[in-house]
């Protein structure tokens, strides 16, 4: 059985009466800034949409053109989300700002291996280049690849301050820094000296900057700090903060949800309770159903952030400029 062949931008080209080259024009956006009149434009796209004419975006791709994708990466699995998820605001301000622009979206997650991680070059070549440019987002991160796709100069940029050794890429990331040295100053203004930092100890960079914000806002107020603790939540117990509670701490600063409830649980333990009997801010996102709503916390813009992919689509357009064929340009 012989497939049929569909429309190709020269069948397009014979029935308006233009070259394909100008067919080419009013595919990419660019026939206006050509000088190819309002008129003609009409007519080559009154017959785009009576052929159904669908450009072959991956030929595009191979031969430098913009197509109108952007990618979403991770290194980690985060589809399907709930509504409650953590990346949940950050996938609907994404989807939002393409809509706005008028792009598609690809998900790559074809490039999962069996343990759950996610590679960009773990079939030999970068998939990602199937899309303009791509936004990166998840906790994970391979810093080797991160730094061969940079090297590339394939467009990205991560929702999430990322630090790469050697390596400069963009991101886009809330102000951990700024909003913990506010909360420092709040509790100030309620008349707590001594302040108790609970942090993680494994590190990445978000829960660096918010410590960092810590120890510059008691370094700005004058204030008797204390060393922050860096624990694994299974060392959370009542005797700790029996001992903190002595050592004069009044209220304290969570830096993760991973931490509430040991913390919580802790707290009880000695008959209190969070918020009435001990004051807290958390410095973290809490889910719906977390007990931590009821607490002063900062908030993360998710949504917001969201709409980096406006930066990705920008950096694709210089970088797709910069792949065109010397042939095409125009002296």
């Amino acid at each position: 059985m012989t497939k049929r062949r569909g429309p190709r931008q020269q069948d397009i080209a014979r029935m308006a009466g233009v070259s394909q080259t100008m067919v080419s024009l009013v595919l990419n956006g660019r026939a206006a800034s050509a000088g190819v009149t309002e008129e003609t434009q009409k007519r080559v796209r009154d017959i785009i949409e009576e052929l159904g004419y669908v450009p072959n975006v991956a030929a595009r791709s191979l031969r430098g053109g913009r197509n109108g994708i952007l990618g979403v990466h991770t290194f980690e699995p985060v589809f399907p989300v709930v509504l409650g998820d953590y990346y949940h605001d950050f996938l609907v301000g994404i989807e939002e700002q393409a809509i706005r622009m008028g792009q598609d979206l690809l998900l790559f997650a074809s490039t999962q291996s069996e343990d759950g991680t996610r590679s960009i070059y773990g079939r030999g070549t970068n998939r990602l280049v199937l899309a303009d440019g791509s936004v990166m987002l998840g906790m994970r991160t391979n810093d080797e690849e991160l730094t061969r796709l940079a090297g590339e100069g394939y467009p990205f940029v991560f929702i999430g301050k990322r630090d790469v050794a050697g390596v400069a890429f963009p991101y886009v990331t809330a102000d951990y820094e700024g909003a913990t040295a506010g909360a420092v100053q709040l509790l100030h203004d309620h008349g707590h000296r001594r302040l108790g930092y609970l942090g993680l100890i494994h590190r990445i960079v978000p829960l660096d900057l918010r410590l960092r914000g810590f120890e510059h806002g008691m370094a700005s107020l004058g204030a008797d700090g204390t060393t922050p603790w860096l624990l694994d939540p299974t060392r959370l117990t009542s005797e700790w903060v029996a001992d903190r509670l002595a050592e004069g701490i009044t209220a304290f600063l969570v830096e993760s949800i991973d931490l509430v409830d040991p913390f919580v649980a802790a707290v009880a333990g000695l008959g209190l309770e969070v918020p009435s009997d001990l004051s807290v801010v958390l410095l973290d996102v809490a889910p719906k159903d977390s007990v931590a709503n009821g607490w002063s916390r900062i908030g993360l813009p998710r949504r917001e952030q969201g709409p980096a992919e406006r930066h990705a689509a920008s950096a694709a357009a210089r970088w797709r400029d910069l792949r065109r064929p010397f042939r095409d340009r125009r002296m």
